[in-house]
C-alpha cells in the first residue's frame, strides 16, 4: 500500500498558509520561521537597510592550538622520564594521560 504525506507549513506570524521557512541569524543564534510570501516580502523588507550596511562575517580560521618550545621540551623530559622507567611511548604523537599522570606523580 502507498501512502502519500502532505507537509502543510503554516504561517507562523498570522496562522494563515506559509510559502518558505525562512532562515538567518541575530545575536550568534540562527532561527527560521515559516513564511507566506506576503510576509516573507516584508520582512526581506524590513531587514534591507541593515543587510545593506552590514558586512558578511566568515567562520574565521580554524583554530589549532601552537606547540611552544616549553612544550616540546616538557614532552621531551617525559618520553625520556617513561623509557628510563620502562614505560614505552612513541617517539612522535601524543603521550598518554596515565603515562603523564605517572609522570606528574613521581615528580611531586
Amino acid at each position: 500500500m502507498a501512502q502519500k504525506v502532505t507537509v502543510a507549513l503554516e504561517d507562523d506570524l498570522d496562522g494563515g498558509p506559509a510559502d518558505e521557512t525562512v532562515r538567518f541569524g541575530f545575536g550568534g543564534t540562527d532561527y527560521e520561521i515559516d513564511l507566506s510570501a506576503t510576509n516573507a516580502r516584508a520582512f526581506r523588507k524590513q531587514l534591507t537597510p541593515f543587510v545593506e550596511h552590514a558586512r558578511k562575517a566568515g567562520r574565521g580560521p580554524a583554530r589549532r592550538t601552537a606547540r611552544t618550545p616549553a612544550g616540546r621540551q616538557r614532552s621531551g623530559e617525559v618520553r625520556a622520564w617513561a623509557k628510563d622507567h620502562g614505560i614505552a611511548v612513541s617517539e612522535r604523537g601524543r603521550i598518554p594521560v596515565s603515562v603523564l599522570e605517572q609522570y606528574r606523580a613521581a615528580a611531586n
